[in-house]
């Protein structure tokens, strides 16, 4: 009879280098696009892994960054994605003052998946919508294309 699986021991995690080279990639965008950041890098658990407010970015935005990184790598989706099923009537109304108001519905948070499945999360803020998402997406490409290197 085969033995049964109660734990699994073989999960790829992201590292703290990881998540710096997320970083660095992820401020350079913010740099280009000449907008000061407010950016968070967690783990699958939605655990800090690194932080970096810019200067000049909205004293607001850091937990607002925080709680973007920290949304999209627990709940597995980008932030963006409640903004449109958590309005009033919606099937996720009112899912945003949940875990003490710490789930957020506003664009600019992405999970980091690798080999399929969620290694933690990044979240931008202090621009719109769009930069946000924007200067995330850069920092989860960068951390893609090293990773793809290092499997050939």
């Amino acid at each position: 009879m085969p033995k049964a699986d109660y734990i699994t021991r073989i999960s790829p995690r992201l590292t703290l280098r990881g998540a710096r080279l997320m970083m660095a990639a992820a401020v350079r965008k913010a740099q280009a696009i000449g907008v000061a950041m407010d950016i968070a890098v967690v783990d699958d658990a939605g655990h800090l892994l690194v932080f970096n407010r810019m200067d000049g970015a909205k004293l607001s935005s850091i937990d607002i960054a925080i709680s973007k990184a920290w949304t999209a790598a627990c709940a597995r989706r980008a932030t963006h994605e409640y903004a449109e099923i958590a309005g009033p009537g919606r099937p996720a109304f009112g899912i945003h003052v949940s875990n003490h108001g710490r789930f957020m519905i506003v664009g600019g948070g992405l999970p980091v998946h690798e080999d399929g499945q969620i290694v933690g999360g990044i979240g931008c803020s202090s621009g719109t919508i769009q930069q946000d998402c924007e200067v995330a997406t850069a920092g989860i490409k960068a951390l893609a294309s090293r990773t793809r290197r290092s499997r050939r």
